[in-house]
């Protein structure tokens, strides 16, 4: 047992390490909040809660997303973790910003009385420290997964929210704390309190743009994404080469979880296969797929005449839907002939 959680800490390193780091930064800030009277600190506080709660929404998502297919969803349920992402990123808009936003605001219109700054330093730098710490780990995780891809081509393309939303999340609470230093600062040099609700307010509105980015990532996941065009590439290459094959029609795909991918590919055989000979070629190249690409954990091989087989319209293409609405059919059809082909 005590190796099961030691491997799981291990595992979610990044999550474990933000956990820990805001549950004692929120705890100090709060209490420095209430000693000083600081906005900007309550602010702050409130911030490390949402982030704690973030970090413990994620983990739930991860072990609910590990859950084997059954029945109901013959596909598993990975793609649970993606909507957890989302409940994230609604969390950090309507939380975290509204309320820095709002308290930023109440600061303004009735600014508290200026005292000594001394505990709210002191908290900051602890804080620092820690989401320095926390940040660093996300930063070397998520740059070991993406190895020598870009960091915003890497995020853009990543299908595991946890990795992303701790770095953005950890990037948003340094460059909060370095404003609510800013404005613990300038609202005692300049004897003028209500700029640390200035601070809050700006504090919010990065929050908010965070927010909004997290959401756009997790909605392009929840919708479903293709896999890395090198995967459809390696799936491709591998069917097409086999002489039975003239042609790869189409190949999609679809994250089902972080770890697994769904594949639908379209191939014209040769006009003399058999039945027989299509369904022992068809289960030979779902294994080597499997041996080539060990995140497929579903593949669909359709035998279809190039000149049928239906093809995507651009993205954005106004006509998308009707392209929909008539590809439907023939999807049922493709699962329906595979079906039919391995009974």
């Amino acid at each position: 047992m005590g190796q099961g959680l030691t491997a799981r800490i291990r595992e979610n390193i990044v999550l474990y390490g933000a956990l820990a780091a805001n549950l004692g930064i929120g705890i100090a800030k709060f209490v420095a909040a209430g000693i000083t009277g600081s906005s900007s600190m309550l602010t702050e506080g409130v911030h490390s809660c949402v982030d704690s709660g973030n970090q413990v929404l994620l983990l739930y998502g991860q072990h609910r997303a590990k859950r084997q297919p059954d029945a109901v969803h013959p596909f598993g349920y990975g793609r649970e973790l993606y909507f957890w992402a989302f409940v994230v990123a609604i969390l950090i808009f309507a939380v975290g910003a509204g309320v820095s936003v709002y308290e930023g605001y109440l600061h303004i219109v009735e600014p508290e009385p200026l005292s000594d700054p001394l505990v709210n330093y002191i908290v900051l730098a602890i804080a620092f420290a820690l989401e320095g710490s926390s940040w660093f780990i996300a930063m070397r995780e998520f740059a070991k997964a993406k190895g020598d891809t870009g960091w915003w081509r890497a995020i853009r393309q990543s299908k595991d929210p946890a990795g992303f939303i701790v770095l953005f999340e950890d990037s948003a609470a340094l460059a909060g704390l370095a404003i609510a230093a800013i404005g613990v600062w300038a609202s005692h040099a300049l004897a003028d309190p209500r700029i640390d609700g200035v601070a809050s307010i700006a504090i919010g509105l990065i929050l908010g743009l965070v927010a909004v980015l997290l959401a756009r990532e997790a909605k392009g996941l929840l919708i479903g994404e293709r896999a890395n065009p090198q995967v459809v590439e390696t799936v491709r290459a591998i069917i097409d080469r086999h002489p039975a094959v003239t042609c790869v029609n189409h190949v999609r795909t679809i994250h089902t979880a972080p770890d697994a991918i769904f594949v639908a590919v379209s191939a014209d055989f040769v006009d003399h296969v058999t039945m027989g000979e299509a369904e022992t070629l068809i289960e030979h190249l779902e294994d080597e797929l499997r041996a080539a690409v060990p995140l497929l954990s579903s593949i669909y091989i359709r035998p279809e005449k190039r000149e049928n087989a239906a093809t995507l319209a651009p993205a954005g293409d106004r006509r998308r839907g009707q392209f929909a609405r008539r590809a439907a059919p023939r999807l049922n059809r493709s699962i329906t002939c595979v079906s039919v082909m391995r009974r």
